[in-house]
């Protein structure tokens, strides 16, 4: 991994990268590319985008090499094409009013899963995979199509550090969309909390599996919501709709709870059904320790 970034990137921490750096070759073993870079595309005779120069190698094919880039540096350099990455990866960060929550974490669920995107996003432009970013609440708010290189990832910092807190969110409806928006097999890795109806949430994460994608999804949650520690709490705000919920403390927090683990259960058993990688993660843990356990994982299952 190259030398950390400049610090001026707010969702990029060095000392986070740093933790992560001995994972990303190790890696680059995953199947189907995960973080790789290791194999061409097989796909031969397509229309191809120039991404980006690199310097040769032995055993690159010599036909690539731009001579007139070795006459003006007198080194020698090859032209990479899109077609040439071993993946092509969208995250899809969810941007809807919930996603601004916070309790006694440091972090709202917007700000932990902007620097998971970060993160993510550092390691597969480094390692020349090409990387899109899409947020969304009730519609997709910006999307930053799948590149390669160094610079394209100042472009995909810039987009999340321009990314403001939206609407109520409609996640069947937009999974639905999107899955049909994305025309090439991917790597879809989606940052939410998952707050929807749960089948209609697993109906549009199956679609982006029927379109042969590969899919991630960190549900993003803070601790209050899954322990829902407000003993004597009686009223209840909803963030994305604003409708209030009257009741006894005790009586809401024994439904509340079992609730949230009926929905949980309902989520991760459809994830389970469709092979979806789901986990979940809480703000209050270091954002480094849990991709770094989660990519060693990963790995380890699917190699």
């Amino acid at each position: 991994m190259p030398n950390a970034p400049s610090p001026h990137y707010k969702y990029l921490d060095p000392q986070a990268l740093d933790k992560l750096k001995n994972l990303s070759l190790a890696a680059r073993q995953v199947v189907e590319g995960f973080f790789a870079g290791m194999h061409k595309s097989p796909h031969k005779g397509f229309s191809v985008e120039f991404a980006e120069h690199r310097e040769y190698t032995p055993g690159v094919d010599p036909r690539h090499i731009d001579w007139r880039v070795f006459g003006r540096r007198d080194k020698l350099y090859v032209k990479q094409y899109e077609e040439e990455t071993s993946m092509r990866c969208y995250i899809l960060l969810d941007t809807s009013a919930s996603m601004d929550y916070k309790s006694e974490s440091s972090l709202t669920k917007l700000e932990y899963g902007s620097f998971l995107a970060a993160s993510l996003s550092y390691l597969l432009a480094f390692q020349h995979d090409a990387v899109g970013l899409i947020t969304f609440d009730d519609q997709v708010r910006s999307q930053v199509p799948p590149r390669q290189g160094p610079g394209h990832l100042r472009v995909l910092m810039e987009q999340l550090e321009a990314t403001t807190i939206g609407k109520e969110t409609k996640l069947g409806a937009t999974f639905h969309q999107l899955a049909e928006t994305i025309k090439r097999k991917s790597l879809v890795v989606i940052i939410s909390d998952l707050f929807d109806d749960a089948s209609e949430l697993v109906s549009g994460l199956k679609h982006f599996r029927h379109k042969k994608h590969d899919v991630i999804v960190f549900q993003t949650l803070d601790p209050a919501e899954l322990n829902f520690p407000f003993d004597d709490v009686s009223r209840i705000e909803d963030m994305e709709t604003g409708r209030e919920i009257t009741s006894d403390p005790r009586a809401f927090r024994a439904a509340y709870l079992e609730e949230i683990t009926n929905f949980l259960e309902d989520v991760r058993g459809g994830c389970n059904e469709a092979q979806i990688d789901h986990v979940l993660t809480e703000t209050n843990i270091s954002f480094d320790t849990f991709l770094g356990a989660f990519l060693a994982k990963r790995q380890m299952t699917m190699i």
